[in-house]
């Protein structure tokens, strides 16, 4: 049958809200009015889950005020006093549907969990704090994640969490603690794949200190010729020699290196930066740089861009 003026109406105006096209039977008046009836419904539930997700981005980055967020809490539904946790989800290329359907299924709605999209390859996850959940909990949940789609969309993502807060107008700050977690993860740890708040280390007063204190710091270190970074492969077995505390015999046991091999490739390093990473101090010395120089060829490149 032919679409009244106002079933077509509202056949339009989903699709527009919501990308989907539907085709309706209706062979009376009464199943035309209930057709619409539930069309109406379909387009009321999508603008409040959009609303709800446009009102926590707008919370998460300060653009609505305490008072005018509690109003708005109540308003649909998001209770405001209730312990939560904020995960901040990041992909290297733009949030594809296998992405989105996963993380739907591991954070349902009807758990009050609440996926807030941020820019084209971020999400942030919301989600409730059970009563008797630990932080170690929760960081195995963060790695659940990046494990899920590691396995279930060949895809590698870097997920950041915050602290747990126990109430909205505290959004804010969780979100900022996530940003600058998965930041400076990213810059200085980017063997790691989950970035909790309060475990930034070094890397975290690294990325407050100022470019001129870190470019004096290596002037100071090497002088005028400071070293260009190192390849991929030496890299590598510096991390390793630094995890396994110096020891050679380990080092070489874990890379399949023989040690003569290791020990040729540390004089090298040293021969470069004048360090010997045999010595904890130099070690420790050359660690910190590395850091700064990784910082400063970042903030170049994004100069340039």
């Amino acid at each position: 049958m032919e679409y009244t003026t106002q079933l077509n109406s509202a056949v339009n105006e989903l699709q527009r809200i919501t990308g989907i096209k539907l085709e309706v039977a209706a062979g009376s008046a009464q199943e035309e009015e209930r057709a619409l009836k539930q069309i109406r419904c379909l387009c009321n539930a999508y603008k409040e889950k959009f609303n709800k997700n446009h009102f926590l981005k707008s919370l998460m980055t300060g653009s609505v005020s305490p008072f005018e967020a509690m109003e708005d809490a109540l308003r649909l539904h998001i209770a405001p006093e209730e312990r939560r946790v904020l995960f901040l989800l990041e992909k290297k290329g733009p949030l594809n549907d296998t992405v989105k359907e996963i993380l739907k299924n591991l954070f349902p709605s009807q758990t009050k969990s609440y996926l807030v999209p941020m820019t084209e390859c971020g999400v942030a996850i919301l989600r409730p704090v059970k009563a008797a959940e630990s932080e170690q909990e929760i960081s195995q949940l963060a790695h659940m994640i990046v494990d899920t789609l590691n396995a279930e969309a060949l895809t590698q993502v870097w997920v950041a969490y915050s602290g747990v807060i126990g109430h909205l107008t505290e959004l804010a700050g969780a979100w900022q603690e996530t940003s600058l977690a998965l930041k400076v993860g990213k810059l200085f740890y980017s063997e790691q794949t989950v970035f909790p708040y309060n475990r930034l280390g070094i890397g975290r007063l690294i990325y407050r200190l100022p470019i001129p204190i870190c470019e004096g710091f290596l002037k100071e270190l090497f002088g005028n010729d400071i070293p260009d970074s190192m390849d991929e492969e030496t890299t590598a077995t510096i991390n390793r020699f630094l995890q396994n505390n110096l020891n050679i015999a380990e080092t070489s046991r874990q890379l399949h290196m023989h040690r003569n091999t290791l020990i040729y490739r540390l004089d090298q390093v040293e021969k470069r930066t004048g360090l010997d990473l045999r010595r904890f101090e130099d070690a420790m010395t050359f660690k910190i740089a590395s850091l700064v120089m990784n910082y400063l060829q970042t903030e170049r490149n994004s100069e340039h861009e």
